[in-house]
């Protein structure tokens, strides 16, 4: 997409400030990274953010959880990519064979991770994609916020048990009460409680065939998080 256009311009900026979630891929612990300032800097203007970096699954930046990567069952609205331009090319590859047109995200190159083989992918798909601006000063230069921010965003996560008995702890947080390190137990799941929701994660089926008639799927998320020896992997 040429940014510069203005009909593309106000398609981009609409995208964006109607988007609750933003996907961002190499978004780390290393606080020195662009990704992990780009966290805080979109969630004050009100986006939920999803970072994925298989490395650092479980921990927290500025209250959301890492994800180890996207769910099968999860579409996103908008993904980011502070990658390398082969691994920026996995990313796409992947996005093209799970989504149609229909329901594609806008995929966002920052600089340093266009690869010109999926730009030309996208292109012949159709689909809206950035590649030659950064989406934190975008938003700054055009004022953007999210227009219906989720904000605090519910998430849970799962992990396997000190006890070594074959239990899970299942714990439920949100984005403005909680900052955890990478777990030192195996991480089962992690994700929003709208992850939770669409998912086809094992566990997340699991979860969902737990919740009782008439309780919400946070009402369920919070009971469960109180029994943990339910949980067995």
């Amino acid at each position: 997409m040429n940014v510069s256009d203005v009909d593309a311009l106000e398609l981009l900026s609409t995208t964006l400030s109607s988007a609750q979630t933003i996907h961002i891929f190499g978004a780390g612990l290393k606080k020195d990274k662009p990704a992990h300032t780009a966290v805080h800097e979109l969630k004050r203007r009100g986006w939920a953010v999803a970072p994925v970096h298989p490395n650092d699954a479980g921990a927290t930046i500025d209250g959301f959880p890492i994800r180890p990567n996207l769910d099968d069952g999860l579409t996103p609205e908008v993904v980011v990519l502070f990658l390398a331009p082969e691994r920026a090319r996995k990313v796409v590859k992947n996005l093209i064979l799970r989504f149609e047109k229909k329901n594609f995200p806008l995929v966002w190159f920052q600089h340093g991770a266009e690869d010109e083989a999926s730009i030309e992918a996208l292109n012949e798909m159709g689909v809206t994609f950035v590649s030659n601006d950064c989406i934190v000063r975008y938003s700054e230069r055009h004022n953007l916020r999210c227009s219906n921010s989720p904000l605090p965003q519910q998430w849970c996560i799962q992990i396997a048990s000190n006890s070594g008995d074959g239990c899970s702890e299942w714990s439920v947080y949100d984005s403005d009460s909680v900052a955890l390190e990478k777990p030192k137990n195996a991480l089962e799941w992690v994700g929003s409680l709208d992850d939770l929701k669409h998912s086809h994660h094992t566990i997340a089926n699991y979860i969902r065939s737990l919740k009782k008639p008439n309780e919400s799927l946070l009402e369920a998320s919070i009971r469960l998080s109180g029994n943990m020896e339910s949980l067995r992997r």
